[in-house]
Protein backbone atom coordinates (compact mmCIF):
# COMPACT_ATOMS: atom_id res chain seq x y z
CA UNK A 1 0.00 0.00 0.00
CA UNK A 2 1.18 3.45 -1.01
CA UNK A 3 2.30 5.95 1.78
CA UNK A 4 1.76 9.49 1.50
CA UNK A 5 3.95 11.71 4.14
CA UNK A 6 2.60 15.50 4.21
CA UNK A 7 4.67 18.02 5.88
CA UNK A 8 2.16 20.71 7.23
CA UNK A 9 -0.98 20.39 8.26
CA UNK A 10 -2.48 23.66 8.19
CA UNK A 11 -4.46 24.76 5.44
CA UNK A 12 -2.04 23.30 1.88
CA UNK A 13 -0.86 20.19 3.98
CA UNK A 14 -5.06 20.07 5.00
CA UNK A 15 -6.30 20.43 1.47
CA UNK A 16 -3.45 18.25 0.05
CA UNK A 17 -4.54 15.21 2.05
CA UNK A 18 -8.13 15.56 1.97
CA UNK A 19 -8.09 16.15 -1.81
CA UNK A 20 -6.06 13.00 -2.28
CA UNK A 21 -8.99 11.16 -0.66
CA UNK A 22 -11.21 12.75 -2.42
CA UNK A 23 -9.48 11.48 -5.86
CA UNK A 24 -9.53 7.89 -4.67
CA UNK A 25 -6.31 7.42 -3.41
CA UNK A 26 -6.71 4.76 -0.84
CA UNK A 27 -3.51 4.26 0.21
CA UNK A 28 -1.85 5.83 3.59
CA UNK A 29 -1.35 9.26 4.70
CA UNK A 30 0.31 11.01 7.31
CA UNK A 31 0.12 14.52 7.94
CA UNK A 32 3.10 15.93 10.14
CA UNK A 33 2.90 18.92 12.23
CA UNK A 34 4.79 20.44 14.53
CA UNK A 35 2.08 22.01 16.39
CA UNK A 36 -1.11 20.66 16.92
CA UNK A 37 -2.62 24.31 18.33
CA UNK A 38 -1.78 25.67 15.11
CA UNK A 39 -1.28 28.84 17.13
CA UNK A 40 1.21 30.51 14.76
CA UNK A 41 0.35 29.06 11.38
CA UNK A 42 0.27 31.02 8.72
CA UNK A 43 -3.36 30.25 7.89
CA UNK A 44 -4.60 30.94 11.21
CA UNK A 45 -2.90 34.42 11.43
CA UNK A 46 -3.45 35.43 8.16
CA UNK A 47 -6.33 37.95 7.01
CA UNK A 48 -8.18 35.26 5.32
CA UNK A 49 -9.27 37.16 1.64
CA UNK A 50 -9.64 35.92 -1.89
CA UNK A 51 -9.30 38.04 -4.94
CA UNK A 52 -9.13 37.27 -8.56
CA UNK A 53 -7.00 40.36 -9.54
CA UNK A 54 -3.68 39.54 -10.39
CA UNK A 55 -1.45 39.67 -13.22
CA UNK A 56 -1.04 35.86 -13.60
CA UNK A 57 -3.55 33.69 -15.10
CA UNK A 58 -2.62 30.70 -13.45
CA UNK A 59 -3.17 32.48 -10.10
CA UNK A 60 -6.74 34.17 -11.41
CA UNK A 61 -7.80 30.56 -12.51
CA UNK A 62 -6.93 29.27 -8.47
CA UNK A 63 -8.88 32.34 -7.20
CA UNK A 64 -11.88 31.55 -9.41
CA UNK A 65 -11.68 27.83 -8.19
CA UNK A 66 -11.55 29.04 -4.71
CA UNK A 67 -14.40 30.97 -5.40
CA UNK A 68 -16.66 28.27 -6.17
CA UNK A 69 -15.31 25.94 -3.39
CA UNK A 70 -16.07 28.71 -0.85
CA UNK A 71 -19.69 29.23 -2.20
CA UNK A 72 -20.57 25.70 -1.80
CA UNK A 73 -18.80 24.97 1.02
CA UNK A 74 -21.88 22.98 2.48
CA UNK A 75 -21.59 20.84 -0.55
CA UNK A 76 -18.48 20.00 0.50
CA UNK A 77 -18.43 19.55 3.96
CA UNK A 78 -22.13 18.99 5.21
CA UNK A 79 -24.84 21.83 5.94
CA UNK A 80 -23.24 22.83 9.26
CA UNK A 81 -20.29 24.00 7.49
CA UNK A 82 -19.86 27.77 7.51
CA UNK A 83 -16.74 29.97 6.95
CA UNK A 84 -18.48 33.60 6.71
CA UNK A 85 -17.66 33.68 3.55
CA UNK A 86 -18.43 37.49 2.37
CA UNK A 87 -18.17 38.72 -1.47
CA UNK A 88 -17.67 42.52 -0.89
CA UNK A 89 -14.76 43.20 -3.28
CA UNK A 90 -11.16 44.27 -3.86
CA UNK A 91 -11.12 47.76 -4.28
CA UNK A 92 -7.12 48.30 -5.84
CA UNK A 93 -6.12 52.00 -6.25
CA UNK A 94 -3.65 53.39 -8.40
CA UNK A 95 -2.02 56.81 -9.10
CA UNK A 96 -2.47 58.42 -12.65
CA UNK A 97 0.73 57.41 -13.82
CA UNK A 98 -0.85 53.42 -13.56
CA UNK A 99 -4.24 53.99 -15.70
CA UNK A 100 -2.78 52.39 -18.98
CA UNK A 101 -1.01 49.34 -17.13
CA UNK A 102 -4.04 48.88 -14.46
CA UNK A 103 -6.67 49.16 -17.53
CA UNK A 104 -4.40 46.44 -19.60
CA UNK A 105 -4.59 44.31 -16.71
CA UNK A 106 -8.28 44.44 -16.10
CA UNK A 107 -8.96 43.89 -19.52
CA UNK A 108 -6.62 40.67 -19.46
CA UNK A 109 -8.35 39.60 -16.07
CA UNK A 110 -11.75 39.34 -17.71
CA UNK A 111 -10.28 37.38 -20.46
CA UNK A 112 -9.43 34.84 -18.49
CA UNK A 113 -12.93 34.87 -16.42
CA UNK A 114 -12.32 37.47 -13.32
CA UNK A 115 -15.66 39.95 -12.82
CA UNK A 116 -13.29 42.90 -12.29
CA UNK A 117 -14.63 47.15 -13.57
CA UNK A 118 -12.25 50.06 -13.88
CA UNK A 119 -13.21 53.50 -12.17
CA UNK A 120 -11.97 56.77 -13.02
CA UNK A 121 -11.92 59.07 -9.78
CA UNK A 122 -15.09 60.26 -10.33
CA UNK A 123 -17.37 57.37 -10.21
CA UNK A 124 -14.99 55.57 -7.36
CA UNK A 125 -16.20 58.98 -5.55
CA UNK A 126 -19.74 57.66 -6.22
CA UNK A 127 -19.03 54.66 -5.15
CA UNK A 128 -17.14 55.11 -1.93
CA UNK A 129 -18.22 58.41 -0.98
CA UNK A 130 -16.38 57.67 2.59
CA UNK A 131 -13.16 58.17 0.95
CA UNK A 132 -10.85 60.89 -0.82
CA UNK A 133 -9.42 60.33 -4.39
CA UNK A 134 -7.70 63.20 -4.77
CA UNK A 135 -4.51 61.37 -5.86
CA UNK A 136 -6.29 58.54 -8.00
CA UNK A 137 -5.96 57.68 -10.85
CA UNK A 138 -7.63 54.58 -11.35
CA UNK A 139 -9.14 52.11 -8.48
CA UNK A 140 -9.88 48.29 -9.92
CA UNK A 141 -12.45 46.96 -8.11
CA UNK A 142 -14.14 43.13 -8.20
CA UNK A 143 -17.49 42.90 -8.61
CA UNK A 144 -17.77 39.72 -7.39
CA UNK A 145 -16.14 36.78 -6.54
CA UNK A 146 -13.74 38.80 -4.31
CA UNK A 147 -13.67 38.96 -0.25
CA UNK A 148 -13.20 37.26 2.61
CA UNK A 149 -13.93 34.49 5.28
CA UNK A 150 -12.56 32.15 8.16
CA UNK A 151 -9.56 30.80 7.78
CA UNK A 152 -9.43 29.07 11.13
CA UNK A 153 -12.99 27.81 10.36
CA UNK A 154 -12.14 26.15 6.75
CA UNK A 155 -9.00 24.28 8.27
CA UNK A 156 -11.35 22.99 10.76
CA UNK A 157 -13.58 21.95 8.30
CA UNK A 158 -10.86 20.28 5.86
CA UNK A 159 -9.13 18.95 8.42
CA UNK A 160 -11.87 16.84 10.26
CA UNK A 161 -13.02 15.55 7.19
CA UNK A 162 -9.22 14.02 5.81
CA UNK A 163 -9.36 12.99 9.47
CA UNK A 164 -12.92 11.40 8.67
CA UNK A 165 -11.71 9.73 5.56
CA UNK A 166 -8.68 8.17 7.95
CA UNK A 167 -5.85 10.73 6.73
CA UNK A 168 -3.80 10.26 10.33
CA UNK A 169 -1.98 13.85 11.64
CA UNK A 170 1.21 13.23 14.23
CA UNK A 171 2.18 15.95 16.11
CA UNK A 172 5.62 15.83 15.80
CA UNK A 173 8.59 18.27 14.00
CA UNK A 174 10.30 17.24 10.13
CA UNK A 175 13.91 17.65 10.52
CA UNK A 176 14.65 16.42 7.09
CA UNK A 177 14.41 13.98 4.00
CA UNK A 178 16.32 11.00 3.39
CA UNK A 179 16.49 10.12 -0.80
CA UNK A 180 17.76 7.22 -2.27
CA UNK A 181 18.25 7.73 -6.05
CA UNK A 182 15.60 9.62 -7.50
CA UNK A 183 13.12 8.95 -4.78
CA UNK A 184 12.54 10.17 -1.53
CA UNK A 185 12.83 7.82 1.07
CA UNK A 186 11.58 8.88 4.22
CA UNK A 187 10.81 11.95 6.38
CA UNK A 188 13.17 12.03 9.42
CA UNK A 189 12.18 13.43 12.58
CA UNK A 190 13.33 15.18 15.97
CA UNK A 191 12.49 12.25 17.88
CA UNK A 192 14.81 10.17 15.76
CA UNK A 193 12.11 8.29 13.67
CA UNK A 194 12.22 8.22 10.14
CA UNK A 195 8.59 7.96 8.54
CA UNK A 196 8.87 5.67 5.06
CA UNK A 197 7.40 7.12 1.95
CA UNK A 198 6.39 6.82 -1.64
CA UNK A 199 5.14 10.66 -1.83
CA UNK A 200 6.85 13.32 0.00
CA UNK A 201 4.40 16.11 -0.04
CA UNK A 202 6.44 19.94 1.07
CA UNK A 203 3.54 22.01 2.98
CA UNK A 204 5.59 23.38 5.15
CA UNK A 205 4.90 26.48 4.60
CA UNK A 206 7.87 29.37 5.88
CA UNK A 207 9.32 26.29 6.58
CA UNK A 208 9.64 24.42 3.30
CA UNK A 209 13.37 25.28 2.52
CA UNK A 210 14.96 24.08 5.64
CA UNK A 211 13.13 20.45 5.01
CA UNK A 212 14.78 20.28 1.99
CA UNK A 213 18.35 22.00 1.76
CA UNK A 214 19.92 19.02 3.18
CA UNK A 215 18.97 17.56 -0.12
CA UNK A 216 20.79 20.64 -1.64
CA UNK A 217 17.58 21.94 -2.86
CA UNK A 218 17.59 25.64 -3.07
CA UNK A 219 14.12 26.95 -1.98
CA UNK A 220 14.01 30.63 -2.34
CA UNK A 221 11.30 30.74 0.21
CA UNK A 222 11.57 32.32 3.38
CA UNK A 223 9.74 33.67 6.32
CA UNK A 224 8.86 37.46 6.59
CA UNK A 225 6.63 39.09 9.27
CA UNK A 226 3.06 40.54 8.91
CA UNK A 227 1.73 42.65 11.41
CA UNK A 228 -2.24 42.96 11.57
CA UNK A 229 -4.02 45.57 13.45
CA UNK A 230 -7.61 45.52 14.25
CA UNK A 231 -9.35 48.87 15.49
CA UNK A 232 -12.86 50.59 15.72
CA UNK A 233 -13.75 53.43 13.39
CA UNK A 234 -16.44 56.16 13.43
CA UNK A 235 -16.86 54.31 9.98
CA UNK A 236 -19.53 51.55 8.89
CA UNK A 237 -18.31 48.14 7.57
CA UNK A 238 -21.19 47.59 5.81
CA UNK A 239 -20.82 47.39 2.47
CA UNK A 240 -17.03 48.54 2.85
CA UNK A 241 -14.56 46.32 0.34
CA UNK A 242 -11.10 45.33 0.73
CA UNK A 243 -9.36 48.24 0.08
CA UNK A 244 -5.27 47.94 -1.34
CA UNK A 245 -3.89 51.50 -1.50
CA UNK A 246 -1.70 53.53 -3.50
CA UNK A 247 0.18 54.09 -0.17
CA UNK A 248 0.79 50.21 0.56
CA UNK A 249 -1.65 50.06 3.61
CA UNK A 250 -4.50 47.58 3.94
CA UNK A 251 -7.71 47.72 5.10
CA UNK A 252 -10.77 45.83 5.27
CA UNK A 253 -14.22 44.82 8.12
CA UNK A 254 -13.75 42.23 10.57
CA UNK A 255 -16.84 42.34 12.40
CA UNK A 256 -17.97 45.36 14.02
CA UNK A 257 -14.69 46.98 13.06
CA UNK A 258 -11.52 46.47 11.00
CA UNK A 259 -8.22 44.93 10.57
CA UNK A 260 -5.48 46.25 8.18
CA UNK A 261 -1.53 46.72 8.10
CA UNK A 262 1.24 47.70 5.70
CA UNK A 263 4.55 45.70 4.77
CA UNK A 264 7.87 46.70 6.65
CA UNK A 265 9.93 48.63 4.17
CA UNK A 266 12.37 46.37 2.65
CA UNK A 267 15.52 46.89 4.70
CA UNK A 268 13.63 46.13 7.60
CA UNK A 269 12.05 42.87 6.72
CA UNK A 270 14.45 40.21 7.49
CA UNK A 271 13.89 36.30 7.95
CA UNK A 272 11.01 36.46 10.98
CA UNK A 273 11.98 32.66 11.90
CA UNK A 274 10.77 32.25 15.38
CA UNK A 275 9.58 36.36 15.24
CA UNK A 276 6.12 36.53 16.32
CA UNK A 277 6.40 39.78 17.52
CA UNK A 278 3.75 42.52 15.78
CA UNK A 279 5.73 45.75 14.82
CA UNK A 280 3.59 47.71 16.45
CA UNK A 281 5.59 51.07 15.17
CA UNK A 282 3.68 51.30 11.76
CA UNK A 283 0.56 51.78 13.54
CA UNK A 284 1.62 55.62 14.23
CA UNK A 285 3.58 55.67 11.09
CA UNK A 286 2.76 55.27 8.48
CA UNK A 287 0.03 53.29 8.45
CA UNK A 288 -2.70 55.51 10.68
CA UNK A 289 -1.91 58.94 8.76
CA UNK A 290 -2.04 56.86 5.28
CA UNK A 291 -5.12 55.53 6.19
CA UNK A 292 -6.92 58.69 7.25
CA UNK A 293 -5.49 60.88 4.61
CA UNK A 294 -7.63 57.95 2.51
CA UNK A 295 -10.43 57.59 4.98
CA UNK A 296 -10.58 61.27 6.99
CA UNK A 297 -13.01 59.37 9.23
CA UNK A 298 -10.25 57.10 10.03
CA UNK A 299 -8.50 60.15 12.00
CA UNK A 300 -10.61 58.81 14.80
CA UNK A 301 -10.03 54.93 15.28
CA UNK A 302 -9.37 52.87 18.42
CA UNK A 303 -6.87 50.32 18.41
CA UNK A 304 -8.25 46.91 19.82
CA UNK A 305 -5.19 44.53 19.67
CA UNK A 306 -2.59 43.84 16.95
CA UNK A 307 -0.91 40.30 16.05
CA UNK A 308 1.93 39.15 13.38
CA UNK A 309 2.13 36.04 11.41
CA UNK A 310 4.31 34.81 8.60
CA UNK A 311 4.13 35.38 4.61
CA UNK A 312 5.96 32.27 3.31
CA UNK A 313 7.46 34.76 0.53
CA UNK A 314 8.88 33.25 -2.72
CA UNK A 315 11.75 35.60 -3.04
CA UNK A 316 12.00 34.69 -6.68
CA UNK A 317 8.84 35.75 -8.02
CA UNK A 318 6.62 35.93 -5.45
CA UNK A 319 3.96 32.89 -6.79
CA UNK A 320 3.44 29.32 -5.28
CA UNK A 321 5.57 26.43 -5.99
CA UNK A 322 3.38 23.79 -7.00
CA UNK A 323 4.47 20.22 -8.56
CA UNK A 324 7.30 17.81 -8.36
CA UNK A 325 10.66 18.28 -8.05
CA UNK A 326 12.70 17.55 -11.84
CA UNK A 327 14.76 14.61 -9.92
CA UNK A 328 13.06 13.44 -7.17
CA UNK A 329 9.75 12.82 -8.57
CA UNK A 330 8.03 11.55 -5.50
CA UNK A 331 9.15 14.73 -3.41
CA UNK A 332 6.14 17.51 -4.17
CA UNK A 333 6.21 21.27 -3.69
CA UNK A 334 3.03 23.13 -2.59
CA UNK A 335 4.84 26.19 -0.94
CA UNK A 336 5.78 29.20 -1.36
CA UNK A 337 2.37 31.12 -1.94
CA UNK A 338 3.81 34.50 -0.76
CA UNK A 339 0.12 35.83 1.22
CA UNK A 340 -1.97 34.10 -1.20
CA UNK A 341 -2.16 30.33 0.10
CA UNK A 342 -5.18 30.19 2.12
CA UNK A 343 -7.61 31.72 -0.85
CA UNK A 344 -5.21 29.44 -3.06
CA UNK A 345 -5.64 25.96 -0.84
CA UNK A 346 -8.29 24.50 -2.28
CA UNK A 347 -7.12 24.13 -5.80
CA UNK A 348 -3.65 23.70 -4.75
CA UNK A 349 -5.03 20.75 -2.89
CA UNK A 350 -6.83 19.49 -5.61
CA UNK A 351 -3.64 19.95 -7.98
CA UNK A 352 -1.49 17.95 -5.58
CA UNK A 353 -3.87 15.33 -5.46
CA UNK A 354 -4.16 15.07 -9.28
CA UNK A 355 -0.69 14.26 -9.65
CA UNK A 356 -0.28 11.84 -7.11
CA UNK A 357 -3.20 9.70 -8.55
CA UNK A 358 -3.01 10.32 -12.31
CA UNK A 359 0.60 12.12 -13.08
CA UNK A 360 -0.79 14.79 -14.40
CA UNK A 361 -2.65 18.45 -13.50
CA UNK A 362 -6.39 17.76 -14.66
CA UNK A 363 -8.79 20.66 -13.17
CA UNK A 364 -6.38 23.23 -13.89
CA UNK A 365 -3.44 23.53 -15.25
CA UNK A 366 -0.95 24.80 -12.69
CA UNK A 367 2.56 23.99 -14.62
CA UNK A 368 3.41 27.31 -14.70
CA UNK A 369 4.00 27.14 -10.95
CA UNK A 370 6.20 23.92 -10.99
CA UNK A 371 9.83 23.68 -10.23
CA UNK A 372 11.62 24.07 -13.44
CA UNK A 373 11.45 27.96 -13.41
CA UNK A 374 13.06 27.79 -9.65
CA UNK A 375 15.88 25.44 -11.07
CA UNK A 376 16.66 27.69 -14.46
CA UNK A 377 16.34 30.77 -12.16
CA UNK A 378 13.50 32.48 -14.51
CA UNK A 379 10.85 34.12 -12.50
CA UNK A 380 7.48 34.62 -13.54
CA UNK A 381 6.85 37.77 -11.62
CA UNK A 382 3.28 38.49 -9.48
CA UNK A 383 2.53 42.15 -9.96
CA UNK A 384 -0.04 42.30 -7.58
CA UNK A 385 1.26 42.18 -4.38
CA UNK A 386 0.42 43.13 -0.91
Amino acid sequence: MEQVVIVGGAIMGSFAAWSLRQQGFAGGITVVEKDSSYRFCSTALSAASIRTQFGTPVNIHMSLYGVDFFRKIKAHFGDAADIGYKENGYLILGGPETIAARQAGVAMQRVEGADIDALMPDALAQRFPQMQFDDVGIGTFGQTGEGWFDAWSLLSLVRRAARDAGVRYIEAEATGLNASGAQVTGVRLASGDVLPCDWCVNAAGAASARLVSGLGIALPVSPRKRTVFSFRAPVSPQGFPMLFDSSGIWIRPEGAGFIGGIQPPADQDPDATGDFEPHHHLMQDPYWPLLANRIPAMENLRLERAWAGHYEVNALDHNGILGPHDSLRNLIFTTGFSGHGVMHAPAAGRAVAEWITGGAFKTLDVTALGWNRIRDNQPMPETVVY
